[in-house]
């Protein structure tokens, strides 16, 4: 808990430095990037996250990393500022939090659709201008399918849940005549 908000603050922090610099979708691709060059990376995680190494060895590799990835001045400082701080364990939370603010930020929602079946871009098109119109928002829409909902399907906006699937109406059904 306390972790995810140190990490949502100095998210924050980056969104209105990008926010200021107009590079907002620049610092979250950077970031995300990053924190996958890491992730990817285990020894080199080991290294910038272990108390036995000093500093000026991580500040070593990390800025060998920095300049091999690209990323930007400002993000650079940024991800130098989370070593100093002895905080770059928690660059996986930062990057995530980033994402959300920089959504909200512009506007853009991500919600996931889930089929029983594959369905064809033109439904897929079809479903993105109706979210679109209704949330006035965005749409980076997440398709996925699942063969248990038979049919129909299920939309995750959030924390809101817009259940179509045949497998649910049957469960209703199921429930209708079981109490009678």
């Amino acid at each position: 808990m306390i972790t995810n908000a140190i990490s949502r603050r100095y998210a924050k922090a980056l969104v209105q430095l990008g926010a200021e610099e107009g590079a907002v979708d620049k610092f979250n691709d950077e970031l995300a990037g990053f924190s996958a060059l890491l992730g990817a990376n285990a020894e080199a995680t080991a290294i910038l996250t272990s108390p036995a190494y000093g500093i000026e060895a991580k500040k070593e590799i990390l800025n060998a990393l920095i300049e091999k990835a690209a990323v930007s001045g400002t993000v650079g400082n940024f991800l130098r500022l989370l070593l100093d701080r002895n905080r770059l364990s928690i660059l996986p939370q930062v990057s995530a939090s980033f994402g959300i603010f920089a959504d909200e930020l512009s506007g853009v929602i991500r919600p996931t659709l889930t089929s029983g079946m594959p369905l064809e871009e033109s439904q897929i098109a079809e479903i993105k201008a109706v979210l679109e119109k209704s949330t006035g928002k965005r749409v980076v829409l997440n398709v996925e399918v699942d063969p248990a909902l038979i049919g129909g399907v299920v939309t995750k906006i959030g924390d809101k849940v817009f259940d179509g699937s045949v497998r649910t109406q049957l469960n209703k059904i199921e429930d209708i005549l079981q109490k009678g």
